[in-house]
């Protein structure tokens, strides 16, 4: 039995073994409508969720299987103290595999550790969220052709933002990736990150204007400010409009560079994007539903 912690959980082989499937869901769906026949998935989310949660039930929905669960801590007998082993040991009677997210990190860990079905980490606070990341390198696998030899601009909270450090564990498994950390000074980088980059020898640079940078990209990986991260509101309104994407900006940029967001979008994306063809945040929505399609008959063994 296996589970998903993190992406480095999948060797660079199974990686494109798992995108590879992903992409013959895509061209063939009605081959694989009925490979779940029978199974359960159970989502446990105990924080608020619309895409992964969602994704995640179309996902199984769409492998013919069902789903059961609950969206948030409140609806579970979390709301009574029960805890996180306990929970997963009775989610292990009722479904085949479960996806848990979780506000502390490690609690799906720990799920792990007492389940008998396979568990996936769908987001644990601050630290991870490897299927997100699993979407944006299937994003930029399928419309960039590649996943290495590029430039990738992050921009916005990169200090709470999960899906950034998931990101960024990822690709440096690639080769000749060069990193641009676009953030205000309060949410840089965390040190742990830019120390394995110098480890590793992998060039990165940390600027504060979009602007200056935005020219050099082949991806921008667009990010929220988060409120629900902050201690205090007035950090969170000073800094929620620090960066905010719109149409002027995006005439400095590539033609063929691509603007990627794990979404929701707040107010740092402007709508006016929405029409450029260079914004992939969308279709990455779509993405999103294959590889989690994938992901699930990958851990469950199913063979198609």
């Amino acid at each position: 039995m296996r589970h998903l912690m993190s992406p480095l959980d999948f060797s660079i082989e199974e990686l494109s073994d798992l995108f590879d499937l992903a992409e013959d869901i895509e061209k063939n769906p009605a081959k694989y409508a009925h490979a779940c026949d029978g199974k359960k998935l159970a989502t446990c989310f105990y924080e608020p969720s619309t895409r992964t949660r969602l994704s995640f039930e179309t996902a199984m929905i769409n492998l013919g299987g069902s789903v059961i669960g609950f969206s948030d801590a409140g609806s579970s007998s979390a709301a009574k103290g029960e805890s996180v082993s306990d929970t997963i040991r009775v989610i292990s009677c009722f479904a085949d595999i479960c996806a848990m997210r979780h506000p502390k990190e490690g609690a799906p860990m720990v799920a792990a550790e007492k389940s008998s079905i396979p568990v996936i980490n769908a987001g644990d606070g601050g630290h991870q969220h490897p299927t997100q990341t699993l979407t944006d390198l299937l994003t930029i696998r399928a419309l960039k052709g590649r996943l290495n030899h590029f430039t990738i601009g992050l921009c916005g909270d990169l200090k709470f933002g999960r899906t950034v450090h998931s990101l960024i564990n990822a690709l440096v498994r690639y080769d000749n990736i060069k990193f641009i950390f676009i953030s205000p000074e309060e949410l840089r980088i965390p040190d742990y990150i830019t120390d394995m980059l110098k480890q590793n020898s992998i060039p990165y640079k940390e600027v504060i204007r979009l602007e200056d940078t935005i020219a050099d990209l082949d991806l921008l990986y667009m990010t929220r400010v988060q409120k629900e991260r902050f201690f205090n509101e007035e950090d969170y309104v000073r800094l929620k409009d620090f960066y905010i994407l719109d149409r002027a900006k995006m005439s400095l940029a590539k033609e063929d560079m691509l603007v990627l967001h794990p979404l929701p979008r707040v107010n740092e994306i402007s709508v006016e994007v929405d029409e450029d063809k260079r914004a992939a945040y969308f279709k990455q929505v779509q993405y999103g539903v294959y590889v989690r399609m994938a992901l699930i008959l990958t851990l469950l063994g199913i063979r198609v």
